[in-house]
């Protein structure tokens, strides 16, 4: 699979056609949506899991509906120049937004004004349960488990720790392992996955903390050794224990986070529940079946079952958040 692509890819419709009785004939029939090209805002940067999944997801979705689709990568301040710019659009379900739960969750703690309510400008459509998180050391850390990362960084008394931006996941995990074992490790903010592993690589970073398949460019190259994964065992390395199995007891090593797609607040329920459904659908096609299975990630699911795992997974974001001294949004 490509790891680069340019910033604009189109995607053709296909055979449309062929593709439409795999949905309903009740929600095909819903009030001539798309009537034209769809745009699909990716606010993290190309050849990323997110930007990959919105290709994969892009595809298919254009084939069901008969519409071009556009992946426009709109990278930037956690996520929140994207969603900022599909907040603005308007309602009628041909601007769609593509982002992970940093840009969902976390951005309404981490900053004043992001350009955009979660709550009042956006509506989650669909989501994809987030996967295992690695956290990835340098070789010559010389540390194999979270105890010995934990004994380095105590005697190093500085780590530069990589996270794909502020606010995200690894920011978070950062800011619990200072907590509970009085470190200083110091978080060093990409726009992306791609620059930060190449951080690692180059030396730059200490530590990453990121996604199993955009992890091998550093483990096959013998440039990072996994010491922990987030909240979730990997399939493909199950030796490998969480966090919580090796003994960090913060609650957010619980949760999984989410990718997935939200449209404008006010878009009618039907238009929402159309893409709902081709999201969902999507999980049988071949091409997101293997992005799915490259980033060993769970099928997406549906409207009401996105938005019940937001609604779960809220409360414990924020108070991570706030555990940073970042008040309310």
């Amino acid at each position: 699979m490509p790891a680069t692509f340019s910033r604009r890819h189109v995607i053709a419709a296909g055979a449309a056609g062929a593709a439409m009785p795999f949905l309903s004939r009740g929600a095909s029939a819903q009030a001539a949506w798309p009537s034209r090209q769809i745009r699909m805002i990716c606010s993290y940067p190309a050849g990323g899991q997110t930007d990959l999944l919105a290709r994969a997801f892009g595809e298919f979705i254009a084939r069901q509906v008969g519409q071009t689709v556009v992946i426009e990568n709109k990278a930037g301040a956690s996520g929140s120049i994207g969603a900022a710019e599909v907040a603005r659009a308007a309602p009628d379900g041909h601007t769609i937004l593509c982002s992970i739960s940093t840009t969902y969750v976390m951005n309404r703690a981490m900053m004043k004004n992001p350009g955009y309510d979660m709550d009042k400008d956006l509506t989650l459509v669909s989501v994809i349960p987030g996967a295992g998180l690695l956290l990835v050391a340098s070789p010559k850390l010389g540390v194999k488990t979270l105890a010995e990362f934990v004994a380095y960084a105590r005697s190093s008394g500085k780590v530069n720790f990589g996270t794909y931006s502020a606010g995200s996941a690894p920011h978070m995990t950062i800011n619990e392992l200072n907590k509970q074992y009085g470190l200083t490790i110091e978080p060093i903010h990409y726009r992306g996955e791609a620059p930060m592993w190449t951080g690692l690589a180059e030396g730059t970073l200490d530590v990453a903390m990121g996604s199993y398949t955009a992890a091998q460019t550093v483990l096959q190259s013998n440039r990072g050794v996994v010491f922990g994964v987030h909240s979730k065992k990997v399939d493909a390395i199950p030796e490998i224990r969480t966090l919580p199995e090796q003994g960090a007891t913060s609650k957010f090593f619980t949760v999984s986070g989410f990718s997935g797609w939200a449209l404008p607040k006010t878009t009618p329920q039907p238009i929402v529940d159309r893409l709902s459904e081709i999201c969902v659908a999507a999980n049988s096609d071949p091409k997101v079946k293997e992005v799915l299975a490259t980033f060993v990630l769970e099928p997406a699911i549906g409207f009401k079952d996105s938005n019940a795992l937001y609604q779960r997974e809220l409360p414990v974001w924020m108070e991570a958040a706030q555990s940073l001294g970042l008040p309310p949004a």
